[in-house]
């Protein structure tokens, strides 16, 4: 299988299982060279980023969701989105633009492959895809829930998903909802 199905495939999983419906936020972080099967921050991977965004903007646009890809540390984790969802997210959009020595590869291929992309520093994603231990929990919703896929690796880069959920507030005697009841008792 090559990388780009890989990342379509898993993105349409965590899509489905997560719950996240459309207009909803995803953040990808991706280290193009645990994908390639390096150490992070080693051997940024132009190719493998596209081919890695391309699968997963597919797959978010078939859904209807919206994503929002991290970049590395130099950049202090800022994110490329679009200029539409920064703007009716409320988001203060920042002046720079990705490469690969800065930014990394994946947020490169992000800001050349979006319609109209900005960069922000801060969001609330709804879920998420860390492709190389990248760190992306700072950029969910306070309540991030873990998420097993079938697959646990795109290319040779660990893979660990994560969703959203409200709040549970109100403590012993509060009704959540049925979803949320059944949760807590497992």
């Amino acid at each position: 299988m090559d990388i780009r199905q890989e990342a379509y495939d898993a993105a349409c999983e965590f899509i489905k299982k997560s719950g996240l419906r459309a207009g909803k936020l995803m953040v990808i972080g991706c280290s193009t060279s645990e994908a390639a099967g390096e150490r992070i921050g080693t051997s940024s991977v132009p190719e493998i980023a596209g081919e890695i965004f391309e699968g997963i903007r597919v797959a978010a646009q078939e859904y209807g969701i919206e994503l929002a890809a991290q970049c590395c540390e130099h950049l202090n984790r800022a994110l490329v989105v679009e200029r539409d969802t920064a703007e009716e997210r409320g988001y203060e959009e920042v002046n720079v633009i990705p490469w690969p020595k800065a930014g990394g590869s994946f947020a490169t291929m992000a800001y050349k492959g979006f319609e109209d992309p900005v960069l922000v520093e801060h969001i609330k994603a709804d879920g998420g895809m860390d492709i190389g231990d990248t760190l992306i929990g700072m950029h969910l919703k306070d309540v991030a829930v873990p998420l097993r896929l079938s697959m646990d690796k795109i290319g040779e880069a660990h893979l660990v998903c994560a969703y959203s959920r409200p709040k549970l507030i109100g403590g012993e005697r509060a009704h959540y909802g049925e979803e949320w009841d059944a949760a807590i008792l497992c």
